[in-house]
């Protein structure tokens, strides 16, 4: 019988082959999820659903000569959720395994992972080699998962008996109340079973039916999340026309009361009253009015009342408006703060609503002789206000003082400018600047804001750069081009007094484009590397050339690219850092060849298989000799050995390993002597069924209970940490490949 090598060994025996063909670079193959050693059971994962309790999963990593360098590390990367590795994720990286070409990965699952499309890919350092992401994975870190609470608009009150009830057309908001951060979650809502289209944490309903919803951890981890809400059922019916009757009046006077009463009553209905939208009764039955005490300090406001009952909807009534009689306002109609300059005059005023008020002026809070119209004229500084009385109403009111005003008399003026539009330096391709604050300064240094009063009486002028701007006098400018960028500032006059601003810098983006033009736009694992470049002189330029945002800190004119990434060239055009375009590498991506076999091919001694592979532009096909076979798509084999395909995927190389051995004519053996004398110690299956990814090999033990599970049978049954409670053991296998059974029967193990 011939030796049969474990499958781990065959990358070592490939290499060992291979090392005088020349084949020159690394092949990394695609990671594939690994069984976790320290779970029970021997299964890969086929969805990634971590939490706090649980966050360790395994990838298998296989790659094929030549050796890396005794430097390298190998680094396994998650893509976002879409399987895009613009900004890969690393979850490990290793650097004692450069001799080992069949390991596991062990990783955690970051805590944004949520998404039904995550593929890993593994990169080494030295040489800088990626390999073909896996394929796509739902991966979720579940960092909720406890039964949802909905109510309405999220308000934490879950109705009695989780009902709520619409009249027709009327709709509410159903939301989550104990979910944190809850609007960063996708969510499934749904309607007495059926899923509804709504993804956020807000549902609008207007229909009966049996509402629910749950956090969309996918289809495989959603289950095992637990976030089930409750149930809120929302039953719909006519409105009954609920309202309050008109009151005798609505205006009161301290210690008056008023009665509002419903119109509908006597049907044994609950009412609930509302002020302000506040509920401020509970739910009662038949309570169909409500009395407004004047006496109660705070009674003005906003009256609803709400009904509810069987055989109706949940209804609630138009606002009635309750006031205070004894209540009237003061406004002050001039600015708060009045500059007088010298043998100047400046007129208060106030107004109210008072129906008879009388007016008494206060300067720096002593009452002004004869000071006792609505207006007063005011040559000296200090805080003036106005007390108004009524002297007649319907009811005896407080005095009402008016908002004071402050009236100053200045030492200077300064201004305060800034950008009266959106404005982003470099980025804006005009502004408009413009005064913003005028303000008195004492001698004190104390600053008061008179714009409103004083913003009349200046003449002004603009500078730029310290130069006057001809013709621009107003207090607003408009910058419209990059060669009218520099330093501003606001000049001007009133009497004898100059003031000047703070200076304001403007720096607009230039119309000039830069252009970046590429090699290629795929990095090649082994290949020359992508050469970024531009017709632009850069000599004497500064410039940066930027991989996703950052600078690459190269200050070649030409850039070489080692990586995938979005590049682009910023040069610094008039003080502002211009971009070009954007040009995106990738990775090279070798799983669009395919071969139409299975990587270890079995053959009847004296036949021959034809391989066929698609999806590349050239094809090579070599023995262990380095001879060249084929350089068609197909290439017939009749012989054991190994072969190796090198494709041309336009400017990259991808490979494929084949193997092929005869098929083994020894049957399925039914005893194992597992006692550790090196023979027949495993359970060693022909090739037609072991080290294939498309059967299964299941065993059972004498209770029906499985004990091992797997595709691509390694002929490494029972492991030397198998244990056996009996000396001679019976137990069950079946072969499968797909649905249909090839093989089945008993094995005894002897000890």
């Amino acid at each position: 019988m011939r030796p049969i090598f474990p499958n781990r060994i065959l990358p070592l025996v490939v290499a060992c082959l291979f090392f005088g063909a020349q084949v020159n670079a690394q092949v990394l193959n695609k990671p594939v999820p690994a069984d976790n050693p320290n779970l029970p059971g021997n299964s890969a994962w086929t969805a990634a659903c971590a939490s706090s309790d649980f966050n360790e999963y395994f990838v298998n990593f296989t790659w094929a000569p030549p050796l890396v360098n005794s430097d390298n590390e190998f680094i396994l990367e998650l893509s976002d959720g879409n399987g895009d590795f613009a900004s890969a994720t690393e979850l490990a990286r290793v650097s004692n395994q450069n001799t080992n070409f069949d390991f596991d990965f062990q990783f955690a699952l970051p805590t944004d992972t949520r998404g039904e499309n995550y593929r890993m890919r593994v990169r080494s350092t030295s040489p800088a080699v990626t390999s073909p992401s896996s394929d796509p994975y739902a991966m979720y870190y579940i960092d909720y998962n406890s039964p949802i609470l909905i109510s309405q608009d999220g308000n934490g009150t879950i109705p009695p008996g989780g009902t709520i009830n619409l009249c027709d057309g009327n709709s509410i908001t159903l939301s989550p109340h104990n979910v944190p951060n809850a609007d960063t979650y996708q969510y499934k809502w749904y309607r007495s079973g059926t899923p509804l289209s709504e993804t956020s944490e807000n549902l609008t309903v207007s229909s009966a039916g049996m509402y629910y919803v749950e956090i969309d951890y996918g289809a495989t981890c959603s289950g095992s999340a637990n976030t089930l809400s409750n149930t809120i059922e929302i039953t719909t019916g006519s409105s009954q026309g609920i309202a309050i009757n008109p009151p005798s009046k609505t205006a009161l006077c301290p210690g008056e009361t008023e009665t509002l009463q419903a119109n509908i009553t006597g049907t044994g209905l609950t009412y609930t009253w509302y002020k302000d939208g506040t509920a401020i009764t509970t739910p009662t039955v038949d309570d169909d009015s409500y009395v407004v005490d004047a006496s109660i300090s705070g009674f003005e406001g906003d009256y609803q009342v709400e009904i509810s009952g069987n055989g109706i909807c949940q209804e609630r009534s138009a606002v009635v408006t309750i006031t205070n009689a004894s209540n009237f306002t003061v406004t002050r109609d001039n600015p708060a703060t009045i500059v007088i300059l010298p043998s100047q005059t400046k007129t208060l005023s106030v107004s109210t609503t008072a129906s008879s008020p009388n007016y008494q002026w206060y300067k720096d809070g002593s009452p002004i002789s004869g000071a006792t119209n609505s207006s007063l004229d005011v040559t000296d500084v200090g805080t003036y206000f106005a007390r108004v009385t009524e002297s007649g109403g319907a009811c005896a009111a407080s005095p009402v003082d008016s908002e004071t005003t402050q009236v100053v008399a200045p030492d200077s003026f300064e201004f305060v400018i800034d950008y009266s539009t959106s404005y982003t330096a470099c980025e804006s391709t005009d502004v408009t600047i413009g005064l913003l604050q005028i303000n008195a300064v004492a001698s004190d240094g104390s600053k008061t804001d008179v714009t409103t009063d004083m913003e009349a009486t200046f003449s002004y002028q603009w500078r730029r750069n310290g130069t006057d701007l001809a013709g621009e006098t107003n207090n607003t400018l408009m910058v419209t081009d990059n060669t009218d960028n520099g330093d501003f500032i606001l000049t001007g006059t009133a009497g004898a007094f100059n003031a000047s601003s703070n200076t304001l810098s403007v720096q607009l983006r230039t119309s000039e484009s830069i252009a970046i033009n590429s090699s290629a736009t795929v990095v090649c694992p082994g290949g020359d590397p992508v050469t970024l470049t531009t017709t632009r002189d850069l000599s004497g330029e500064t410039f940066e050339w930027h991989r996703n945002g950052s600078d690459t800190g190269s200050t070649a004119t030409e850039l070489t690219v080692t990586q995938s990434g979005t590049y682009r060239l910023m040069v610094n055009i008039d003080g502002c850092m211009v971009p070009s375009n954007e040009i995106a590498v990738s990775d090279f991506d070798d799983s669009q060849l395919v071969i139409d076999t299975d990587e270890n091919i079995v053959i009847p001694e004296g036949e021959s298989i034809t391989v066929t592979a698609s999806g590349a532009d050239t094809y090579n096909w070599y023995n262990t000799n380095n001879d060249l076979l084929s350089n068609s798509d197909r290439v017939t084999l009749s012989e054991e050995g190994q072969y190796v395909l090198v494709a041309s995927i336009g400017d990259c190389e991808a490979t494929r390993q084949l193997s092929v051995e005869y098929r083994d004519n020894f049957r399925v053996p039914n005893v194992v002597t597992a006692n550790g004398d090196g023979i027949n110690d495993l359970w060693v299956l022909p090739n037609t069924y072991s080290r294939r990814s498309d059967v299964t090999v299941t065993i059972y033990n004498e209770k029906g209970q499985e004990v091992l599970n797997v595709t691509d049978y390694q002929n490494n049954w029972p492991q030397s940490s198998t244990s056996f409670s009996e000396q001679n053991m019976v137990f069950y296998y079946k072969i499968r490949k797909e649905n249909q059974t090839l093989k089945q029967g008993t094995i005894t193990v002897i000890r």
